[in-house]
């Protein structure tokens, strides 16, 4: 638990969101105003407002049994969704406290106690002004009450107790850390390139001028690049399978004609279609009409699907890993300089003829977390993608830096990316709107925590945090992209990181 050392300022830990939060304070401490300025009313559940559903009003008191019993049954109903929930009465009641708190313990998410000390006199004024007063005792028990219950809270077991203010910090539950450390990059900014992978394309009538446009739309909102899904077919994680997926080097090389200096590959291109010595070709041909702007993603393959759709076998794991070892030396001999043999344990070519050669060092980024791809990774490719969680990434990276050691290779020269897929709102209104339209059969509280749904604030922090492991560029794919306007929302984010 942690608990605001001084009750008398303001805590610096922001509240985890979704959270049960539980509001402490006498009647005019100000309870019901502070959580309408931090949560959306549909988050706030009212002992008052309750009674003015179940009576004849807010002040009607023979209706607080049924209030309470509606009260309660609300707050069991959203903790066990794990959705935020705000309740709003005096919280005097230890009873109910430890009651709400083990709601909280089954359900798996944060409980919090906000502590109003507010001052007696304000309450007293607060009261007096009110249509409907409390009686002066009984405000005055209460408020002695609060400091009970604040010597009480620290010894109940909540995850935090913070005193309420103004301006109070919301923090994702699942990205612990990211406001502190949007202060910090606010503060002592680190640079991180961001690209632009687009999965998605509602086209309509004009495919061509609707990825021009989103191209130039990525370079006006501070993005280095642009990265394509290498897939046949589109897959179920993105959108159906009838929906347009374009073969990634055509298009690329559409995207390369434009003015822009936006970096343009693939992430990641399968070994498992895509010949060594046909794409040794196709990317060095891309590098060379965009002026050395070219990567290269590769991975194993993993879906079944697309290879049996189109007629393509699909190896055991096994195999295609051995296919991403001779795929990425195969790259590297075809785009060396000259035309001489080039032979070794794995690949045998009677000659290098591949022109037009790269323009410059074309990167081989390789896609994957499986223990044995990140060898591969760590033995043989300029860069490395893993996962954006940070428990995920973390364990991952340990893992690459181990393999890295056993090839005698320098971590530092193997550049480490992650792919983000993420929710950004404008608010929390528009956050909440988003995870709703597109959840699906996933439960509102998941899927907002797969995609780390947040404003920019909380997506800054989260990609400091990154960017402090060692991250030098986040590959970023947003799950509602439809029109350029959409990329919007990510400048703030892109332009935090700008060197």
């Amino acid at each position: 638990m942690s608990v605001d050392a001084n009750l008398d300022h303001e805590p610096t830990a922001a509240i985890p969101d979704p959270a049960l939060v539980i509001l402490v304070g006498a009647s005019g401490s100000g309870k019901s105003t502070w959580a309408a300025q931090h949560y959306l009313p549909r988050e706030i559940v009212s002992s008052d407002q309750l009674r003015a559903v179940v009576g004849s009003g807010e002040h009607d008191l023979d209706a607080s049994d049924d209030a309470f019993s509606l009260l309660d049954q609300i707050v069991a109903a959203r903790t066990g969704r794990r959705l935020t929930t705000v309740v709003d009465t005096l919280g005097l009641s230890a009873s109910r406290r430890l009651g709400y708190l083990a709601l909280a313990r089954r359900a798996r998410i944060p409980a919090v106690a906000v502590l109003f000390h507010t001052d007696p006199a304000v309450c007293r004024q607060r009261n007096r002004s009110r249509q409907r007063s409390v009686p002066a005792a009984v405000l005055d028990e209460q408020l002695h009450r609060v400091q009970e219950a604040a010597d009480q809270l620290a010894s109940e077991g909540w995850d935090a107790v913070v005193r309420a203010a103004a301006g109070q910090a919301l923090e994702p539950a699942h990205s612990p850390g990211s406001r502190s450390a949007a202060l910090l990059q606010r503060d002592r900014p680190t640079g991180l390139g961001f690209v632009l992978q687009v999965s998605r394309f509602g086209w309509g009538e004009d495919p061509a001028a609707w990825l021009k446009s989103i191209a130039l739309a990525a370079t006006q909102a501070g993005f280095t690049g642009i990265a394509l899904m290498d897939h046949l077919i589109q897959i179920p994680q993105v959108g159906r399978a009838w929906e347009p997926i374009p073969e990634p080097w055509v298009t690329l090389g559409l995207l390369a004609g434009l003015d822009t200096n936006l970096r343009l590959g693939t992430l990641v291109s399968p070994v498992t279609f895509r010949a060594p010595g046909v794409l040794a070709k196709t990317a060095a041909t891309l590098d060379a009409l965009s002026g050395g702007r070219a990567f290269c993603g590769l991975g194993a393959g993993w879906w079944d699907r697309e290879h049996a759709a189109f007629g393509l076998p699909f190896p055991p794991p096994a195999k295609r890993l051995r296919l991403l070892e001779i795929e990425i030396e195969m790259l590297r001999a075809l785009w060396h300089t000259g035309t001489r043999p080039y032979r070794s344990d794995r690949v045998s070519l009677p000659e290098t003829t591949c022109y037009p050669r790269p323009a410059g060092q074309l990167p081989v980024i390789v896609g994957g977390s499986g223990d044995r791809t990140l060898d591969v990774a760590a033995r043989l490719a300029d860069g490395c993608n893993l996962p954006s969680d940070l428990e995920t990434f973390d364990a991952r990276l340990a893992v690459l830096r181990g393999h890295c050691a056993r090839a005698g290779r320098d971590p530092a020269e193997v550049a480490v990316t992650v792919l983000d897929v993420p929710v950004i709102g404008r608010d929390r209104e528009h956050t909440a709107t988003l995870v709703e339209s597109m959840r699906g059969r996933i439960s509102a509280a998941a899927f907002a925590r797969r995609h780390h749904a947040g404003v920019a604030a909380d997506h800054v922090g989260r990609y400091r945090l990154l960017a402090e492991r060692g991250v030098s560029t986040v590959f970023v794919s947003l799950p509602d992209l439809a029109e350029p306007d959409d990329l919007a929302r990510l400048t703030p984010i892109v332009s935090s990181f700008a060197a």
